[in-house]
């Protein structure tokens, strides 16, 4: 079983959609920008305010906002970040109440369940440290 990590939203502005849902949520916030995340985006030609992936952090699950270009009509633009202990057995499960496998990348698995919203498994953030 898994737990939820963070929920996605793929958008335009990340930053301007993360205020707004910051705004709109009572105890949620932005993720602060320490100065070593602020000089790696420097680094990048970028700034808080142009990064593709801002994080909203409040008593629930993260939300994660990501710059994507274009909508996609095979990609539903809000899914889940499912963490996981054991990816590979969680994904047999899945697989056999209906889920399919999109694409497998070394720390997560996008799938779709059974009417074709996609969600990723995640691996727990003690196996990503291992």
């Amino acid at each position: 079983m898994g737990k939820i990590q963070e929920i996605v939203f793929d958008c335009d502005k990340p930053a301007r959609l993360a205020q707004f849902w910051a705004a709109l949520l009572e105890g949620y916030a932005v993720r602060d920008y320490d100065e070593a995340e602020i000089a790696r985006l420097a680094a990048l030609g970028l700034t808080p305010d142009t990064d593709p992936t801002v994080l909203v952090d409040g008593p629930g699950p993260s939300i994660c906002f990501q710059n994507v270009e274009g909508r996609r009509h095979d990609n539903n633009r809000v899914h889940f970040d499912v963490e996981v202990t054991d990816r590979p057995s969680e994904v047999q499960r899945l697989l056999h109440a209906g889920a399919e496998t999109v694409r497998v990348l070394p720390t997560y698995t996008v799938m779709r369940d059974p009417e074709g919203n996609q969600f990723c498994l995640v691996d727990s953030r003690e196996a990503m440290a291992a």
